[in-house]
This record gives structure tokens, sequence and C-alpha cells, in this order.
């Protein structure tokens, strides 16, 4: 079994979800899976997005379909697959700090859509 953990700094204080969340322009179609060997980061936007970033640099937005408590504030997940890639249909939970890291909510992944971050002015 193949476990996960991610995570990214967190957003600078008082910005609300939508100043997280880079504007994205599809760059393809959805895909449902993506190799895990070739996921070199994630961004955790909010409690319902998080951007992929793969090798070659290329971004998978997911937006899931429901929010998932604590994952923004937290910024942090883990996930578990017998796979070698992680799908949309699989789960990922909330890892909260302090002291030992704790579990929190867990929610479904939704389809990885390949995405053109805007850049920042």
């Amino acid at each position: 079994m193949l476990a996960g953990c991610a995570g990214s700094s967190a957003a600078p204080d008082g910005l609300a979800a939508a100043d997280r969340i880079p504007a994205a322009t599809s760059a393809g179609e959805p895909e449902q899976c993506i190799p895990i060997r070739s996921i070199r980061e994630s961004r955790v936007r909010s409690d319902q997005v998080i951007d992929f970033v793969t090798t070659g640099r290329r971004t998978y937005r997911v937006t899931l379909p429901q929010r998932c408590p604590g994952l923004g504030f937290e910024q942090r997940f883990t996930y578990a697959t017998s796979l070698d890639r992680l799908c949309a249909q699989d789960i990922i939970t909330v890892l909260y700090q302090g002291g030992a890291p704790q579990r929190g909510a867990s929610c479904g992944l939704a389809p990885f859509q390949p995405v053109t971050l805007a850049t920042r002015r």
C-alpha cells in the first residue's frame, strides 16, 4: 500500500479563499488518475480546491465535490492507495498539526483537470 502526505505553506493571514485560488484556464480534458511518482507538489488552495504540480511543471486542479473541513486551514493531507496512481475516486484525509499529527475529515477527490494558472501581478 502506498501512502502520501502533502502540504504547503499557509497563505498570508486575512486572505479570503478566492484570493488564494489563482484563476485557471483549462488545458485539456479532465483525467481520472495521475501517476503518484509524477506528483512534485500539492498546493491546497481552500477546503475544496487542490492544485497538483507534476513533473514538467504541469498543473492539475482538483475541485472536490464538497468542502473538506479543515483542509484549507491545515493545508496538508494524506492518502492511501494500492495503485501507483492517485485517482478521482480516492479519499484524502486532512492532517492536523499539534504535537503528533492527528487525522481530520476524510473527503473524496474529483477528476484532475489540467490547467494553466494565471500569473500573479
